[in-house]
C-alpha cells in the first residue's frame, strides 16, 4: 500500500487499413504560453511534494537522472524557459502507465511507461506530449471541471457512477481517500477534451522535431500503449490489475496514432532515436509491484513486510496506492488501508465511520465481533441516502495487534454489501517463507543470439501466462516478427528483494 497511480481504454485497435489523412491531423497553430508565471511556479511547488506522496515517490535507479536529462531538453522546446533547470523532470516509483505534467516545469513519468519505451526518441515523446498540455494551459481550461469533481473519492464512483455529488456522506467519502494530494493528482490527470489530446500531440511531434528526434516515436509510443491496452483487457480479472492509466486519461489511441503519423510526416523525416542509449539506461528498472509497497498478483493483494494477504471477487481489480488500495468491480468498490490504533476496537471503527461520513448524519450499526482466519475481526454498516438512491457502507476491520489493525470500507447498493464478504473473510497472515518468496521483477536487457526466436525469448518472461503475448508488447514486436542476432531485446525476469 504505497504508490498509487494514474492510467488507451480496452478494446482499442490500431487496425490494419492505410495511414491516410484524418481530419484531426490538419495543422493548426496553437496558442501557448512563453514563460512559467510565478503563480504557476508556486502551484507546482505546492503540489509536487503531495503527487510524490502519493505516486510512490521518486524512483532511486539510474535511470532517475537520465529521464530528467531528457525531459528538461525536450520541456526548453516548448518556449515556457529556456532553463533547463526551470523543469523537474521525475521519474516515479508506480507500476501503472502514466505520465503527466503540472503548471510550474513539473513534469513526471512511472517507471513502468518508461520499460514498455524503446527508445529514447519515445519517452521525449511522451514528456513532450504532456509538456504540450501545460503549454497550452490546458490546465487552465479543465480547473473548473477538476473543482466540481474534487470532492467525489473512489469510492464515490461506484457502480458505474451511479452515485452522484451531494455533498455530505460522498463528501465525506471522498475526504477518506482523497486528501490534498489525492485532488492535486486527480487536477493533474483530470481527463482532457479529444481536441485538447490532439493539441497536445501536435505540440509534442514539434518539440521532438525542434530537439532533434525522430517525430514518428510519438506515433510508435501511441501504437504501444494500444497493444499494451489490448493486453491489459486480456488481462482483466485474470490478473486484476487496471487498464493503464495513460489509457483512460489520453482516449482514442487508434485515430491518435494514425494523427500523430500524419503530423510526423509533415514535420520531416530523420531524426534520432537513440534505442541503445535508451536500452542501457532501463536495463535493471524496477518492473511491477514493489514488493516493499505491497504486490497484486492475480486476484490477490500481498504485503510481503506487513506479512498479509487477501483475494478479492471474480471480476474485480485492484490499484495499490500510497495509502490503500482500492478495489472496483460492477457491484461496489472498496479500499483497504490502516490507521492510528491504541487496543480500542470500537475506537478504531468509530474514528473510520467518523472521516467517512464528515459532516454528515450517519449511524451505523453496532459493532459485530468475529475471528477471521485466527484474527479477531469488528464490522459495522450504515446505510446512507444518496441523490441516487440508498447506499451501504461497510468498514470491516482487523486487530493484527495490540497497536496495529487494517480495514477495508466498502460502498454498494442498499442490500449488497454481502458481494464482498468472501474478500472480508480472506484476509490472513504471511508466514515468514511465503513474505521472503514474494520477489521482485526488474527489465533485463538481453542481446539476440542465432538460435533465440520470439517464442524462446517469451519463455524466459516471470510471467506463468501470456508470455508471448507480455515479451511482444514490451519489445513493440508481433507474433511473425524475426530477431536478428546482435539485437536487444527487454525481458521481465525475477529478482533478488
Amino acid at each position: 500500500m504505497t504508490a498509487l497511480a494514474i492510467t488507451l481504454a480496452a478494446g482499442m485497435t490500431l487496425g490494419t487499413g492505410g495511414i491516410g489523412v484524418p481530419a484531426d491531423a490538419k495543422t493548426k497553430t496553437i496558442k501557448t504560453a512563453t514563460s512559467i508565471s510565478p503563480s504557476d511556479r508556486k502551484q507546482g511547488q505546492d503540489a509536487h511534494p503531495q503527487l510524490m506522496e502519493e505516486f510512490g515517490g521518486a524512483y532511486a535507479g539510474p535511470q532517475a537522472s537520465y529521464v530528467n536529462r531528457i525531459g528538461q531538453n525536450i520541456a526548453v522546446q516548448s518556449g515556457l524557459s529556456r532553463n533547463p533547470g526551470d523543469f523537474t523532470v521525475t521519474l516515479l516509483n508506480s507500476p501503472v502507465n502514466n505520465a503527466f505534467a503540472i503548471p510550474g516545469g513539473y513534469v513526471y513519468v512511472t517507471r513502468q511507461l518508461m520499460a514498455l519505451m524503446n527508445d529514447e526518441a519515445e519517452l521525449a515523446g511522451v514528456l513532450g506530449h504532456e509538456v504540450g498540455h501545460v503549454a497550452a494551459q490546458h490546465s487552465k481550461k479543465r480547473q473548473s471541471a477538476a473543482t466540481r469533481n474534487a470532492i467525489l473519492g473512489v469510492l464515490a464512483q461506484v457502480v458505474g457512477g451511479a452515485i452522484g455529488d451531494n455533498g455530505g456522506l460522498l463528501g465525506g467519502l471522498g475526504g477518506l481517500i482523497q486528501n490534498n494530494a489525492m485532488q492535486v493528482a486527480q487536477y493533474a490527470t483530470l481527463g482532457f477534451s479529444r481536441s485538447q489530446e490532439l493539441q497536445a500531440d501536435q505540440l509534442g511531434v514539434q518539440y521532438l522535431r525542434s530537439a532533434g528526434y525522430d517525430p514518428l516515436a510519438l506515433s510508435t509510443m501511441l501504437a504501444s500503449l494500444a497493444a499494451q491496452t489490448n493486453l491489459e483487457a486480456r488481462l482483466a480479472g485474470g490478473d486484476a490489475r487496471a487498464i493503464p492509466e495513460w489509457a483512460s486519461t489520453h482516449p482514442d489511441p487508434a485515430s491518435r496514432v494514425r494523427n500523430a503519423q500524419t503530423l510526423a510526416s509533415r514535420a520531416g523525416t530523420g531524426g534520432v532515436r537513440n534505442a541503445d542509449a535508451f536500452l542501457a539506461s532501463v536495463d535493471g528498472v524496477l518492473y511491477g509491484d514493489d514488493p516493499k509497497q505491497g504486490v497484486v498478483e492475480g486476484n490477490e493483494f500481498l504485503h510481503p513486510d506487513l506479512k498479509l494477504k487477501f483475494a478479492v471477487p471474480n471480476g474485480y481489480g485492484m490499484q495499490n496506492g500510497n495509502s490503500a488500495v482500492t478495489v472496483s468491480g460492477n457491484g461496489g468498490q472498496a479500499q483497504f488501508s490502516t490507521g492510528a490504533y491504541s487496543g480500542d476496537m470500537n475506537a478504531y471503527v468509530s474514528a473510520v465511520f467518523k472521516s467517512i461520513a464528515g459532516n454528515s448524519s450517519v449511524s451505523p450499526s453496532s459493532l459485530q465481533r468475529t475471528t477471521v482466519n485466527g484474527i479477531p475481526a469488528y464490522y459495522s454498516v450504515a446505510r446512507a441516502n444518496t441523490q441516487s438512491g440508498q447506499v451501504d457502507v461497510t468498514v470491516f476491520a482487523y486487530e493484527f495487534s495490540k497497536n496495529q489493525a487494517f480495514h477495508f470500507v466498502a460502498l454498494t447498493k442498499a442490500g449488497g454489501a454481502g458481494v464482498f464478504n468472501p474478500m472480508f473473510n480472506s484476509v490472513r497472515r504471511l508466514s515468514t517463507a511465503e513474505a521472503t518468496a514474494i520477489r521482485p521483477r526488474r527489465v533485463d536487457v538481453v542481446t539476440v543470439g542465432r538460435a533465440d526466436t520470439v517464442a524462446s525469448l517469451a519463455k524466459r518472461m516471470a510471467y506463468s501466462n501470456y508470455q508471448s503475448e507480455r515479451f511482444q508488447v514490451l519489445n513493440r514486436l508481433t507474433a511473425s516478427s524475426r530477431l536478428t542476432p546482435g539485437q536487444k531485446v527487454k525481458l521481465v525476469v525475477y529478482a533478488s528483494r
